[in-house]
């Protein structure tokens, strides 16, 4: 069934205490290639940066990806170039009182005759550079994998910067379930007015992201139901679906193939949970403290010695977190347990795609919400979890995208 997300997300903008206003635009006709420009809209600004080529969408998709990703899939080749724009919107943030922030995101339109396309946002995963996010595409290799699988053949693409990425000035909120939500669903409800006023209208509204993305992902979906926006489908692929299953299993249940580097998701956590739940010396009470500020640096971005973190959790944090009781019981054990979203009954049918050799995210993590569903009385099959094969962290991104396109083409037929 079509849907009008507009219409949808204005009737609830003031429940959700969405700040950006909305009034009239003045721009250049849809279709027209324009300079790179800056307009206002009551704190709403877009400006288009750049126009990739058919050409260039092919080379991602037959180069440039498979080499980030280490696997060769056979991705549909692009039909169209896409605009490309990035927005700076207002929004607030829910765990500190709704404090007005600023944030960015991209939309990449496609250049087509049709005028009404589906839409799809996307959130991207765990990255370390502040730029490797969505509105600046040349430094996301993720994100160009969306816009070529997706936009260079007739969907629009969105996609939010989370709060401290992009152009924000922000700490990172990473894996703070509300900031989350608020983001992506102000970047979506931001969006609405610019795509209108470039000529084009959207029907289905579908949701994906990978690794942090697949969680967040989750997590949008949980507020646009709540708030009744419509939305077609959502995938996933490499989903942290449950932060704390997560972390225990990495603490208490290892795996051979465990990333070397999954010590920065609690580097990153930890610091973020401190600020944006205002629990001072949060990180401080997990991370021992001859390893405290090269940690700190890490998550603020500012410049330090990648040898001085540890590549194991013995090393990285003080011994108390080894035992599960104390873990489970620690403020920060206890914000984990709630940084979750797929606890509940879900409605919109859901993909949440998976490898075997996934060295981040283990094989019953990613099958949670499945398993969750299908515990419910008789059984909720809405969701399935779907194994791409013996693939890694990124090999399973890159099988998983096309299958996501295959099934958003044929429910928006």
């Amino acid at each position: 069934m079509k849907t009008q997300i507009l219409t949808s997300l204005r009737a609830v903008s003031v429940a959700l205490a969405l700040s950006v206003g909305v009034t009239s635009l003045c721009v250049a006709t849809a279709h027209a290639q324009q300079a790179i420009q800056s307009l206002p809209l009551a704190g709403l600004e877009f400006e288009l940066f750049d126009t990739w080529s058919v050409e260039k969408l092919n080379s991602i998709l037959s180069q440039d990806f498979p080499k980030f990703a280490g696997i060769d899939v056979a991705y549909t080749p692009a039909q169209n170039a896409v605009r490309l724009y990035r927005v700076s919107y207002d929004s607030v943030v829910p765990e500190q009182g709704n404090r007005p922030i600023r944030t960015s995101g991209l939309i990449a339109i496609p250049d087509v005759a049709a005028t009404t396309l589906p839409l799809v946002s996307y959130q991207h995963g765990t990255v370390y550079g502040k730029e490797e996010v969505p509105s600046t595409p040349e430094h996301s290799p993720e994100t160009q994998l969306m816009i070529a699988q997706f936009a260079a053949q007739g969907y629009i693409v969105i996609g939010a910067d989370y709060f401290g990425m992009g152009t924000s000035s922000e700490p990172e909120g990473y894996m703070v379930k509300a900031s989350h939500q608020q983001a992506t669903v102000d970047m979506l409800f931001a969006a609405q007015p610019i795509i209108k006023e470039l000529g084009f209208a959207t029907d289905d509204l579908f949701l994906a992201g990978w690794s942090q993305g697949g969680f967040v992902t989750t997590a949008l979906l949980e507020k646009l139901e709540e708030i009744g926006v419509p939305v077609a489908a959502a995938a996933t692929a490499s989903a942290p679906i449950d932060l704390a299953a997560e972390m225990n299993g990495i603490l208490y249940f290892p795996r051979e193939i465990d990333a070397a580097w999954i010590g920065t998701t609690f580097i990153l956590s930890s610091f973020a949970f401190e600020n944006y739940y205002n629990v001072p010396g949060l990180a401080a009470s997990l991370i021992k403290p001859e390893h405290y500020e090269v940690a700190r640096a890490a998550y603020m971005r500012e410049p330090f010695d990648v040898a001085d973190v540890p590549t194991t959790l013995e090393d990285l944090l003080r011994p108390e977190y080894f035992e599960p009781n104390y873990f489970k019981s620690s403020t920060y054990g206890r914000l984990m347990a709630d940084t979750q979203a797929y606890r509940r009954v879900i409605t919109v049918p859901m993909r949440n795609y998976y490898g075997d050799t996934d060295e981040a995210i283990p094989v019953g993590v990613a099958r949670l919400a499945m398993t969750y569903q299908q515990s419910l009385g008789s059984g909720n099959n809405i969701v399935e979890a779907i194994s791409t094969g013996e693939t890694d962290h990124r090999g399973t991104y890159a099988k998983a995208v096309p299958e996501w396109k295959i099934w958003f083409d044929t429910l928006s037929e």
